[in-house]
Protein backbone atom coordinates (compact mmCIF):
# COMPACT_ATOMS: atom_id res chain seq x y z
CA UNK A 1 0.00 0.00 0.00
CA UNK A 2 1.25 3.10 -0.77
CA UNK A 3 2.14 6.20 1.91
CA UNK A 4 1.74 8.48 -0.71
CA UNK A 5 -0.42 11.93 0.64
CA UNK A 6 -3.17 12.57 -1.60
CA UNK A 7 -3.89 16.26 -0.40
CA UNK A 8 -0.50 17.80 1.32
CA UNK A 9 -2.13 20.97 2.51
CA UNK A 10 -4.49 19.18 3.97
CA UNK A 11 -1.94 17.98 6.60
CA UNK A 12 -1.95 21.42 8.47
CA UNK A 13 -5.43 22.16 8.09
CA UNK A 14 -6.69 21.30 11.61
CA UNK A 15 -4.19 23.07 12.80
CA UNK A 16 -4.79 26.30 10.97
CA UNK A 17 -7.92 26.49 12.10
CA UNK A 18 -8.73 29.87 14.01
CA UNK A 19 -7.62 29.17 17.79
CA UNK A 20 -10.50 29.15 20.74
CA UNK A 21 -7.61 29.84 23.11
CA UNK A 22 -5.28 32.43 21.69
CA UNK A 23 -5.45 35.89 20.65
CA UNK A 24 -1.70 36.52 19.72
CA UNK A 25 0.61 33.91 21.22
CA UNK A 26 3.80 36.00 20.95
CA UNK A 27 3.09 38.37 23.69
CA UNK A 28 3.40 35.57 25.95
CA UNK A 29 6.63 34.57 25.15
CA UNK A 30 9.60 36.07 27.38
CA UNK A 31 11.38 38.02 24.55
CA UNK A 32 8.45 40.15 24.03
CA UNK A 33 8.88 43.55 25.43
CA UNK A 34 5.74 45.11 26.83
CA UNK A 35 5.17 48.69 27.12
CA UNK A 36 4.47 48.70 31.09
CA UNK A 37 6.92 46.53 33.09
CA UNK A 38 5.32 45.64 36.23
CA UNK A 39 7.22 45.78 39.81
CA UNK A 40 10.18 47.32 38.60
CA UNK A 41 9.46 51.00 38.56
CA UNK A 42 11.93 51.23 41.42
CA UNK A 43 14.95 49.53 39.34
CA UNK A 44 13.52 51.97 36.09
CA UNK A 45 13.91 55.28 38.02
CA UNK A 46 17.52 54.13 39.43
CA UNK A 47 19.10 53.28 36.13
CA UNK A 48 17.22 56.29 34.56
CA UNK A 49 18.83 58.77 36.73
CA UNK A 50 21.74 57.43 36.25
CA UNK A 51 21.65 57.58 32.50
CA UNK A 52 20.13 60.56 32.21
CA UNK A 53 23.25 62.75 32.32
CA UNK A 54 23.86 61.32 28.53
CA UNK A 55 21.04 64.14 27.17
CA UNK A 56 22.99 66.60 28.37
CA UNK A 57 26.13 65.27 26.82
CA UNK A 58 27.92 64.13 29.75
CA UNK A 59 29.47 60.73 31.24
CA UNK A 60 26.23 58.20 32.92
CA UNK A 61 28.08 56.34 35.51
CA UNK A 62 29.01 52.50 34.92
CA UNK A 63 26.51 49.91 36.07
CA UNK A 64 26.77 46.72 37.05
CA UNK A 65 23.11 44.51 37.43
CA UNK A 66 22.70 41.33 39.26
CA UNK A 67 19.84 38.93 39.45
CA UNK A 68 18.98 35.18 38.78
CA UNK A 69 17.75 34.51 35.63
CA UNK A 70 14.27 35.53 34.66
CA UNK A 71 14.32 38.88 37.38
CA UNK A 72 13.51 41.47 34.67
CA UNK A 73 17.04 42.66 34.03
CA UNK A 74 17.72 42.53 30.24
CA UNK A 75 13.48 43.57 29.55
CA UNK A 76 14.34 46.04 32.02
CA UNK A 77 17.46 47.58 30.42
CA UNK A 78 15.78 47.50 26.87
CA UNK A 79 12.97 49.47 28.01
CA UNK A 80 15.07 52.25 29.41
CA UNK A 81 17.75 52.03 26.05
CA UNK A 82 14.65 52.52 23.70
CA UNK A 83 13.54 55.54 26.19
CA UNK A 84 16.36 57.25 26.10
CA UNK A 85 17.09 57.30 22.35
CA UNK A 86 13.27 58.56 21.47
CA UNK A 87 14.74 61.30 24.39
CA UNK A 88 17.39 62.06 22.46
CA UNK A 89 15.57 62.14 18.93
CA UNK A 90 12.94 64.68 20.56
CA UNK A 91 16.03 66.90 22.32
CA UNK A 92 18.23 66.36 19.02
CA UNK A 93 20.77 65.34 20.89
CA UNK A 94 22.64 61.71 19.57
CA UNK A 95 22.30 58.98 22.31
CA UNK A 96 22.56 55.61 21.38
CA UNK A 97 22.02 51.91 22.97
CA UNK A 98 24.92 49.25 22.15
CA UNK A 99 23.07 45.66 23.17
CA UNK A 100 25.34 42.69 23.07
CA UNK A 101 24.79 38.95 24.36
CA UNK A 102 28.06 38.31 25.32
CA UNK A 103 27.10 34.50 25.55
CA UNK A 104 27.54 34.71 22.01
CA UNK A 105 30.16 37.42 21.26
CA UNK A 106 32.39 36.06 24.02
CA UNK A 107 36.32 37.81 22.79
CA UNK A 108 37.91 41.06 22.80
CA UNK A 109 37.85 41.19 19.32
CA UNK A 110 34.28 39.87 18.47
CA UNK A 111 32.99 42.67 21.07
CA UNK A 112 34.74 45.83 19.45
CA UNK A 113 33.84 44.60 15.93
CA UNK A 114 29.95 44.27 17.04
CA UNK A 115 30.08 47.59 18.75
CA UNK A 116 31.26 48.86 15.34
CA UNK A 117 28.86 47.09 13.35
CA UNK A 118 25.99 48.02 15.20
CA UNK A 119 26.87 51.81 15.18
CA UNK A 120 27.51 51.27 11.52
CA UNK A 121 23.79 50.07 11.45
CA UNK A 122 22.41 53.55 12.85
CA UNK A 123 22.46 56.94 11.17
CA UNK A 124 23.55 58.39 14.28
CA UNK A 125 25.55 61.27 13.13
CA UNK A 126 25.68 63.91 10.42
CA UNK A 127 29.34 63.62 9.83
CA UNK A 128 30.33 62.96 6.50
CA UNK A 129 33.54 60.75 7.50
CA UNK A 130 33.94 57.53 5.62
CA UNK A 131 33.78 55.06 8.08
CA UNK A 132 35.61 51.86 7.57
CA UNK A 133 33.76 48.58 8.21
CA UNK A 134 35.82 46.54 10.88
CA UNK A 135 35.42 42.60 9.51
CA UNK A 136 34.70 40.36 12.10
CA UNK A 137 38.00 38.30 12.25
CA UNK A 138 41.20 38.90 10.05
CA UNK A 139 42.68 42.41 12.43
CA UNK A 140 44.93 42.95 14.48
CA UNK A 141 42.70 43.55 17.72
CA UNK A 142 44.79 47.42 18.32
CA UNK A 143 43.47 48.30 14.88
CA UNK A 144 39.91 47.02 15.93
CA UNK A 145 40.31 49.06 18.68
CA UNK A 146 41.95 52.14 16.94
CA UNK A 147 39.19 52.37 14.42
CA UNK A 148 36.19 52.07 16.82
CA UNK A 149 37.43 54.31 18.47
CA UNK A 150 37.61 56.82 15.48
CA UNK A 151 34.39 55.40 14.84
CA UNK A 152 32.64 56.55 17.98
CA UNK A 153 34.02 59.90 18.04
CA UNK A 154 32.53 60.59 14.88
CA UNK A 155 29.24 60.64 15.66
CA UNK A 156 29.25 63.40 18.43
CA UNK A 157 27.00 61.25 20.95
CA UNK A 158 27.04 59.49 23.72
CA UNK A 159 26.71 55.61 23.62
CA UNK A 160 25.46 53.37 26.06
CA UNK A 161 27.82 49.69 25.86
CA UNK A 162 24.61 46.75 27.51
CA UNK A 163 26.71 43.63 27.78
CA UNK A 164 24.10 41.24 28.70
CA UNK A 165 25.90 37.82 30.67
CA UNK A 166 28.82 39.77 30.79
CA UNK A 167 30.99 37.30 33.51
CA UNK A 168 30.30 34.95 30.38
CA UNK A 169 33.08 36.92 28.42
CA UNK A 170 35.29 37.41 31.62
CA UNK A 171 35.31 33.78 32.40
CA UNK A 172 36.01 33.25 28.62
CA UNK A 173 38.51 35.77 27.77
CA UNK A 174 39.87 37.28 30.83
CA UNK A 175 38.75 41.67 31.47
CA UNK A 176 40.86 42.97 28.64
CA UNK A 177 38.05 44.18 26.93
CA UNK A 178 36.33 45.75 29.96
CA UNK A 179 39.65 47.33 30.94
CA UNK A 180 39.95 48.86 27.07
CA UNK A 181 36.30 49.55 27.47
CA UNK A 182 36.09 51.33 30.21
CA UNK A 183 39.37 53.04 29.54
CA UNK A 184 38.60 54.41 26.34
CA UNK A 185 36.57 57.90 27.16
CA UNK A 186 40.33 58.71 27.77
CA UNK A 187 40.54 58.97 24.26
CA UNK A 188 37.78 60.35 22.96
CA UNK A 189 37.43 63.94 22.20
CA UNK A 190 34.07 64.72 20.79
CA UNK A 191 31.95 60.90 22.33
CA UNK A 192 31.21 59.35 25.53
CA UNK A 193 30.50 55.78 26.14
CA UNK A 194 29.04 54.17 29.65
CA UNK A 195 28.96 50.16 29.94
CA UNK A 196 25.71 48.51 31.92
CA UNK A 197 26.92 45.22 32.40
CA UNK A 198 24.19 42.53 33.03
CA UNK A 199 25.31 39.39 35.23
CA UNK A 200 23.03 36.42 37.27
CA UNK A 201 26.85 35.88 39.28
CA UNK A 202 27.30 37.71 41.68
CA UNK A 203 31.00 35.90 42.12
CA UNK A 204 32.14 37.59 38.43
CA UNK A 205 33.40 40.14 39.84
CA UNK A 206 36.27 37.70 41.62
CA UNK A 207 38.09 37.64 37.79
CA UNK A 208 38.63 41.45 37.58
CA UNK A 209 41.23 42.79 38.50
CA UNK A 210 41.33 45.62 40.81
CA UNK A 211 41.68 48.34 38.37
CA UNK A 212 38.64 47.64 36.16
CA UNK A 213 36.01 46.66 38.74
CA UNK A 214 37.28 49.91 40.60
CA UNK A 215 36.11 51.69 36.97
CA UNK A 216 33.38 49.20 35.98
CA UNK A 217 30.97 48.86 38.80
CA UNK A 218 30.80 52.64 39.60
CA UNK A 219 26.95 52.05 40.19
CA UNK A 220 25.32 48.30 41.25
CA UNK A 221 22.30 47.05 41.23
CA UNK A 222 20.16 43.95 42.20
CA UNK A 223 17.54 42.79 40.83
CA UNK A 224 15.07 40.60 43.41
CA UNK A 225 13.27 37.69 42.54
CA UNK A 226 9.97 37.72 41.97
CA UNK A 227 7.43 36.20 44.31
CA UNK A 228 4.29 34.37 43.60
CA UNK A 229 2.05 37.00 43.56
CA UNK A 230 3.91 39.55 41.28
CA UNK A 231 4.54 36.57 39.00
CA UNK A 232 0.19 36.58 38.76
CA UNK A 233 0.38 40.45 38.09
CA UNK A 234 2.43 39.90 34.98
CA UNK A 235 1.07 36.84 34.12
CA UNK A 236 -2.70 38.20 34.09
CA UNK A 237 -1.10 41.76 32.33
CA UNK A 238 0.33 38.92 29.35
CA UNK A 239 -2.95 36.88 29.23
CA UNK A 240 -5.16 39.58 28.48
CA UNK A 241 -3.50 40.41 25.50
CA UNK A 242 -2.30 37.00 24.83
CA UNK A 243 -5.81 34.92 25.54
CA UNK A 244 -9.37 35.04 24.42
CA UNK A 245 -11.46 36.54 27.18
CA UNK A 246 -12.73 32.80 29.32
CA UNK A 247 -9.67 30.53 27.97
CA UNK A 248 -8.12 30.52 30.98
CA UNK A 249 -9.51 28.31 34.09
CA UNK A 250 -9.28 30.64 37.23
CA UNK A 251 -6.60 28.65 38.43
CA UNK A 252 -4.02 28.33 36.01
CA UNK A 253 -2.59 31.88 36.60
CA UNK A 254 -2.08 31.28 40.18
CA UNK A 255 -0.36 27.72 39.82
CA UNK A 256 2.38 28.88 36.50
CA UNK A 257 2.94 31.63 39.38
CA UNK A 258 3.58 29.59 41.83
CA UNK A 259 5.31 26.99 39.95
CA UNK A 260 7.68 29.74 38.66
CA UNK A 261 8.15 31.28 42.00
CA UNK A 262 9.51 28.04 43.64
CA UNK A 263 12.16 28.41 40.76
CA UNK A 264 13.38 31.70 42.05
CA UNK A 265 11.17 33.76 40.96
CA UNK A 266 11.89 33.10 37.50
CA UNK A 267 9.17 34.96 35.37
CA UNK A 268 11.04 33.24 31.91
CA UNK A 269 9.50 30.27 33.83
CA UNK A 270 6.10 31.64 34.55
CA UNK A 271 5.96 32.44 30.80
CA UNK A 272 6.84 29.64 29.32
CA UNK A 273 4.34 27.34 31.72
CA UNK A 274 1.25 30.01 30.59
CA UNK A 275 2.08 29.66 26.77
CA UNK A 276 3.07 25.78 26.61
CA UNK A 277 0.15 24.98 29.06
CA UNK A 278 -2.10 27.40 26.00
CA UNK A 279 -0.28 25.18 23.37
CA UNK A 280 -0.83 22.15 24.57
CA UNK A 281 -4.93 23.01 25.28
CA UNK A 282 -4.86 23.92 21.92
CA UNK A 283 -3.67 21.05 20.24
CA UNK A 284 -5.76 19.02 22.14
CA UNK A 285 -8.98 21.58 20.55
CA UNK A 286 -9.65 21.93 24.55
CA UNK A 287 -11.79 25.35 24.94
CA UNK A 288 -9.87 26.08 27.92
CA UNK A 289 -6.76 25.73 29.61
CA UNK A 290 -6.62 23.64 32.65
CA UNK A 291 -4.81 23.31 35.58
CA UNK A 292 -3.93 19.92 34.58
CA UNK A 293 -2.34 21.28 31.25
CA UNK A 294 0.30 23.55 33.38
CA UNK A 295 1.02 20.14 35.17
CA UNK A 296 1.88 19.00 31.31
CA UNK A 297 3.61 21.96 30.32
CA UNK A 298 5.89 22.18 33.69
CA UNK A 299 7.09 18.13 32.93
CA UNK A 300 7.76 19.02 29.36
CA UNK A 301 9.63 22.17 30.13
CA UNK A 302 11.76 19.72 32.33
CA UNK A 303 12.39 17.33 30.08
CA UNK A 304 13.40 19.71 27.32
CA UNK A 305 15.54 21.84 29.80
CA UNK A 306 17.65 18.56 31.07
CA UNK A 307 17.94 17.34 27.46
CA UNK A 308 19.33 21.35 26.61
CA UNK A 309 21.50 20.65 29.66
CA UNK A 310 23.21 17.21 28.56
CA UNK A 311 23.59 18.30 24.89
CA UNK A 312 26.06 21.10 26.37
CA UNK A 313 27.82 18.95 28.27
CA UNK A 314 31.80 18.70 27.85
CA UNK A 315 32.99 15.23 25.50
CA UNK A 316 34.23 13.67 28.54
CA UNK A 317 31.15 14.59 30.65
CA UNK A 318 29.14 12.68 28.14
CA UNK A 319 31.11 9.75 28.20
CA UNK A 320 31.09 9.37 32.01
CA UNK A 321 27.17 9.59 31.77
CA UNK A 322 27.29 7.15 28.99
CA UNK A 323 28.85 4.77 31.29
CA UNK A 324 26.45 5.37 34.10
CA UNK A 325 23.57 4.40 31.04
CA UNK A 326 24.92 1.09 30.46
CA UNK A 327 25.30 0.65 33.96
CA UNK A 328 21.94 1.22 34.48
CA UNK A 329 20.54 -0.97 31.47
CA UNK A 330 22.41 -3.61 32.75
CA UNK A 331 19.98 -4.09 35.55
CA UNK A 332 22.09 -1.93 37.99
CA UNK A 333 19.91 0.30 39.63
CA UNK A 334 22.34 1.50 42.07
CA UNK A 335 25.67 2.14 40.95
CA UNK A 336 29.35 3.05 42.59
CA UNK A 337 32.01 5.12 41.15
CA UNK A 338 34.93 2.08 40.70
CA UNK A 339 32.47 0.66 38.10
CA UNK A 340 31.83 3.60 36.36
CA UNK A 341 35.78 3.93 36.26
CA UNK A 342 36.06 0.47 35.29
CA UNK A 343 33.66 0.83 32.24
CA UNK A 344 34.86 4.15 31.50
CA UNK A 345 38.30 2.74 30.42
CA UNK A 346 37.07 0.59 27.81
CA UNK A 347 35.17 3.40 26.38
CA UNK A 348 37.83 5.94 26.77
CA UNK A 349 40.17 3.72 24.90
CA UNK A 350 37.71 2.98 22.07
CA UNK A 351 37.39 6.60 21.35
CA UNK A 352 40.87 7.62 21.73
CA UNK A 353 40.21 9.96 24.09
CA UNK A 354 42.52 11.27 26.86
CA UNK A 355 41.78 8.59 30.40
CA UNK A 356 41.08 10.90 33.36
CA UNK A 357 41.69 9.44 36.80
CA UNK A 358 39.54 8.43 39.33
CA UNK A 359 39.55 11.20 40.97
CA UNK A 360 38.80 13.47 38.02
CA UNK A 361 35.79 11.13 37.44
CA UNK A 362 34.28 11.64 40.55
CA UNK A 363 34.86 15.33 40.21
CA UNK A 364 32.86 14.79 36.47
CA UNK A 365 29.67 12.83 38.73
CA UNK A 366 29.58 15.72 41.42
CA UNK A 367 29.29 17.81 38.62
CA UNK A 368 26.33 16.08 36.74
CA UNK A 369 24.40 15.29 40.57
CA UNK A 370 24.46 19.51 40.78
CA UNK A 371 22.68 19.47 37.06
CA UNK A 372 20.28 17.28 38.13
CA UNK A 373 20.93 14.63 36.06
CA UNK A 374 21.86 11.74 38.46
CA UNK A 375 21.52 11.67 42.38
CA UNK A 376 24.22 10.73 44.49
CA UNK A 377 24.47 9.90 48.02
CA UNK A 378 27.29 9.15 50.62
CA UNK A 379 26.77 5.66 52.26
CA UNK A 380 29.22 4.18 55.44
CA UNK A 381 30.38 -0.02 54.44
CA UNK A 382 31.50 -0.22 57.72
CA UNK A 383 35.12 -1.76 58.01
CA UNK A 384 34.92 -1.10 53.82
CA UNK A 385 34.63 2.36 53.95
CA UNK A 386 32.42 5.33 52.94
CA UNK A 387 31.51 5.18 49.07
CA UNK A 388 29.29 7.63 46.95
CA UNK A 389 25.96 5.70 45.45
CA UNK A 390 25.01 7.17 42.31
CA UNK A 391 20.97 6.10 40.42
CA UNK A 392 18.98 8.15 37.71
CA UNK A 393 15.28 9.07 38.62
CA UNK A 394 14.91 11.17 35.40
CA UNK A 395 13.85 8.87 31.82
CA UNK A 396 16.97 7.27 30.98
CA UNK A 397 15.78 6.42 28.00
CA UNK A 398 15.23 10.49 27.08
CA UNK A 399 18.67 10.59 28.33
CA UNK A 400 20.27 8.04 26.27
CA UNK A 401 18.84 9.61 23.29
CA UNK A 402 20.27 13.03 23.81
CA UNK A 403 23.51 11.10 24.14
CA UNK A 404 22.93 9.43 21.33
CA UNK A 405 22.30 12.57 19.49
CA UNK A 406 24.83 15.04 21.02
CA UNK A 407 27.81 12.62 20.01
CA UNK A 408 27.44 11.93 16.76
CA UNK A 409 26.73 8.37 17.03
CA UNK A 410 29.97 8.05 18.04
CA UNK A 411 29.22 6.48 21.11
CA UNK A 412 26.56 4.00 19.26
CA UNK A 413 29.90 2.68 17.70
CA UNK A 414 30.87 1.08 20.78
CA UNK A 415 30.13 -2.78 21.43
CA UNK A 416 27.89 -2.08 23.75
CA UNK A 417 26.12 -5.99 24.19
CA UNK A 418 30.06 -6.99 24.89
CA UNK A 419 30.35 -4.21 27.61
CA UNK A 420 26.82 -5.02 29.45
CA UNK A 421 27.64 -9.09 28.95
CA UNK A 422 31.12 -8.22 30.97
CA UNK A 423 29.26 -6.07 33.47
CA UNK A 424 26.52 -8.81 34.15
Amino acid sequence: MSDKIENPEGLFEKYLSSSQIFKNREVLRHTYRPHILPHRKPQINQIASILAPALQFQTPSNILIYGKTGTGKTATVRYIGSELEQASLNMGSVCQTVHLNCELIDTQYRVLAQISKSLLGEDTGSSDKIRIHIPMTGWPTDQVYSELKNQIDSYNGVFIIILDEIDKLVKKSGDDTLYNLTRINTDLQKSRISIIGISNDLGFKNFLDPRVLSSLSEEELVFPPYDALQLCDILSQRAEMGYIEGALEDGVIPLCSALAAQEHGDARRALDLLRISGELADRERSPQVREEHVKKAQAKIETDSMAECIKTLPTQSKVVLYCMLLLQRSGHSIFISGEISRIYTQIASSLEIDVLTHRRIVDLVSELNMLGIINTRLVNRGRYGRTREMWFEVNTQKVWDVIMEATDGRLSQIQEEEILRNLR
